[in-house]
């Protein structure tokens, strides 16, 4: 009984992704390219082991997280910018105008 009671409060959590697109519910429906993305911190920062101060940590980290967006932006086209645009509700902002924010 309490099992059920969870799981259907969890339901639209659960299923979120489905109110995207439907092209994109194959990228979206699992955690699994998050959870291979914190092994991958998990593993690099082992192997440093210790830091010496919180600012390596976030540049390591930084580091990782860009080479990963590239990757899912450039390489393996996670989503496309155009079926993205379609579901924002925000004009596109300039990448310069960005940085300076």
């Amino acid at each position: 009984p309490k099992l059920a009671e969870l799981m259907r409060r969890a339901e639209d959590d659960a299923l979120a992704y489905k109110s995207f697109p439907r092209e994109h519910w194959v990228k979206i429906h699992s955690t699994n390219p998050l959870e291979r993305l914190n092994k991958e911190i998990k593993r690099r920062t082992n192997v440093v082991g210790i830091f010496p101060n919180e600012a390596a940590v976030t540049r390591l980290v930084g580091a990782l997280m860009l080479e990963q967006n590239d990757e899912w932006a450039i390489t393996r086209r996670y989503m496309t910018l155009e079926t993205v645009a379609a579901i924002c509700d925000t004009t596109p902002m300039d990448p310069a105008t960005i940085a300076v924010l």
